[in-house]
């Protein structure tokens, strides 16, 4: 008769068991503390996630008059209630050189929601004839400012603060979307206007690049005010909350820096105002209060210096679902090391985490990943794309219905 064997007694790892309580550890604290900062906001909303308050910009060294009066000004707007609205509007905002060819495509994807959007065009060369009546009479004229605009120069950032000038004007506007005329929505309206309204942040693409194309264009003539170290890159198409335009509109001083010391062909370097103002503004004035990447899709492959024109051709089904669903992630490709708050990974399906890029312009080619979260919840990282030639048109159109539904 066989020997009855006994099971040892189960010895389970350790680890998983210190791992999960610490997990556990962390989500209790964050609910028993309210979380304060951008990251824990976006992973804990709560009564008691309020970015703006209590707002101060402490300085790292003495400042200098002007700069002092600045940032009076600065936390006074961050530290003014938020403001409230019966009916909070979004403000699509077109910076545009002359047409809008896709308005039949913006009137499809607006009707039905009238009072919750303004819209405003700027137009750099000529008057563009409208075929939508949302945008009929929504045009910025202005009889003593030159409306022209210049790849690269100052005069664009200008035009951006001027939309946002006009469109502050309305009090219903809570948020304000940067667009161009190539720029298509990747979603229906409602889901667009929850994800904006509702968010805790400002989407303002914003990293360090320490290559030619990052910190290679700073200028030792920002000093004192703007240092190397404060100096950031990102792309042009934001969509921010009103504080922050408020805040844009009452700065001068950071604006002056870049206008004097950031632009084409000056001392050896390119440097581009769009790319670099809002950027290292809204890093030096309120770094947790922006969300560091772009919410409008922009296809840099090919490394040219425009990115990526969608043909008629490049129109299909599966185009649009890989733009608004870039990558599924594995949990064996993540490299821990490229995420800024380890509990990020525990909090959710690993899978279907979106993520933004950013890669240096240097040697290195680094690149940082960015898991894309809404108030903790996984979400898309873009809400449009450009750039797409008019001749997509009625392919878009033909597709709106069901590709605008799919997440």
């Amino acid at each position: 008769m066989s020997e009855s064997r006994q099971r040892p007694p189960f010895k389970g790892p350790r680890w998983i068991i210190t791992l999960v309580a610490l997990v556990t550890l962390v989500v209790i604290t964050a609910l028993i503390y309210p979380p304060r900062n951008s990251v824990t906001c976006y992973m804990f909303s709560g009564p008691g996630c309020q970015l703006y308050q209590q707002f101060l910009f402490v300085p790292s060294r003495e400042l200098t008059d002007t700069e002092a009066a600045a940032q009076v000004v600065t936390n006074e707007i961050m530290n003014l209630p938020e403001s409230k609205t019966a009916n909070p509007k979004i403000a699509f905002m077109f910076l545009t050189p002359g047409a809008l060819p896709f308005e039949p495509l913006w009137e499809m994807f607006l009707r039905g929601h009238e009072n919750k959007f303004s819209i405003y065009v700027h137009a750099s060369k000529k008057s563009p004839a409208h075929t939508s009546n949302y945008f009929v009479g929504r045009d910025i004229h202005s009889h003593k400012v030159d409306l022209s605009v210049a790849w690269g120069q100052i005069s664009m950032v200008d035009a951006e603060r001027r939309l946002l000038a006009h469109a502050l004007i309305d009090p219903d506007n809570q948020h304000f979307v940067l667009l161009s005329d190539s720029c298509v929505p990747l979603f229906d309206f409602n889901y667009i206007y929850n994800h904006l309204i509702y968010a805790n942040l400002s989407f303002i693409d914003c990293f360090e690049d320490p290559g030619p194309h990052g910190n290679g264009r700073y200028s030792q003539h920002m000093l004192p005010e703007v240092e190397k170290k404060d100096f950031r890159k990102g792309s042009q198409w934001f969509s921010m909350k009103r504080r922050h335009a408020i805040v844009v509109m009452a700065d001068s001083l950071y604006y002056t820096k870049f206008k004097l010391y950031c632009r084409p062909k000056m001392e050896g370097r390119n440097c581009y105002a769009d790319e670099h103002y809002f950027p290292t503004l809204f890093n030096m004035i309120d770094p947790n209060g922006i969300a560091n990447w772009s919410v409008t899709h922009v296809d840099w492959s090919e490394g040219k210096w425009h990115p990526r024109l969608y043909n008629a051709r490049d129109i299909t089904p599966y185009l649009l679902r890989k733009i608004k669903v870039p990558l599924a992630l594995s949990l064996c490709s993540v490299n821990i090391a490229l995420f800024s708050d380890l509990s990020l990974l525990f909090l959710s399906d690993v899978q279907s985490i979106q993520l933004a890029y950013h890669v240096t312009s240097d040697l290195k080619k680094v690149t940082t990943v960015r898991p894309c979260l809404w108030k903790g919840d996984q979400r898309p990282c873009y809400l449009f794309a450009r750039k797409f030639n008019p001749e997509t048109l009625d392919r878009l159109m033909y597709l709106f219905p069901n590709y605008t539904s799919l997440v």
